[in-house]
């Protein structure tokens, strides 16, 4: 299973990430290439506990969940609301300059796939997350975002 702790993976990633353009055309979805770079560099700044979890999440394990969601190879749904902190039309970062905003996600992603400053010890809906559970997240989530794009 692919995850960002493989340095590989991690690298094909970014070089998708570079890839996108302010004005590239998305396949499903609301946000713009803009917004959902934003929404990747928030995401990733509160599994690193640079960006504070604003919504109470409880710790508990939710072993099927967690399962299906990161490890089975079934695709993640279109159109799920995301949390609003990390949507950029609620309380999510507004994009302003998008190089800058584009090198804050990769280096999001990247303190991820060190794993070293990963803190946050929980996921919404897959409960306790490992810094191992966190980089497959990590790889999972951008993956999906960058689809969005054709990328």
């Amino acid at each position: 299973m692919k995850t960002v702790g493989d340095s590989r993976v991690a690298r094909s990633l970014i070089r998708r990430l570079r890839a996108l353009q302010p004005d590239s055309r998305r396949r499903w979805g609301t946000l713009t290439p803009h917004e959902m770079v934003c929404h990747l560099g928030d995401a990733a700044a509160m599994v690193l506990g640079v960006r504070p979890c604003t919504a109470p999440v409880r710790l508990r394990r939710r072993v099927i969940v967690k399962w299906l969601g990161l490890w089975s190879p079934i695709p993640w749904p279109h159109g799920r609301p995301t949390n609003p902190s990390h949507d950029p039309k609620v309380d999510g970062t507004e994009p302003s300059d998008f190089a800058r905003d584009l090198a804050r996600a990769i280096e999001g992603l990247e303190g991820i796939a060190a794993g070293r400053n990963v803190r946050e010890p929980a996921h919404g809906l897959f409960g306790t997350m490992s810094v191992h559970d966190w980089q497959r997240w990590a790889y999972r989530h951008t993956d999906h975002h960058l689809r969005q794009f054709g990328l």
